[in-house]
């Protein structure tokens, strides 16, 4: 079994409550479950803009785009 390992983070309350609103409204379990979704999610979009980052520069290289 994989032990994962928590850590804390500040956040101002006014974002933690509405965070806590919106964890409840969409059926999560808890706030640090819809918090860690939400970061996952940001985290891959980052990854995917990075990519083609890399696949534009790999073609520019090639000519194939200015």
């Amino acid at each position: 079994m994989r032990r994962v390992r928590v850590e804390k983070i500040a956040i101002e309350s006014g974002l933690l409550d509405r965070a806590k609103r919106a964890a409840s409204a969409a059926g999560y379990s808890s706030v640090e479950e819809f918090v860690a979704h939400c970061i996952e999610n940001e985290l891959k979009k980052h990854a995917v803009d990075a990519v083609e980052g890399q696949v534009a520069d790999q073609l520019r290289g090639l000519g194939y785009i200015e």
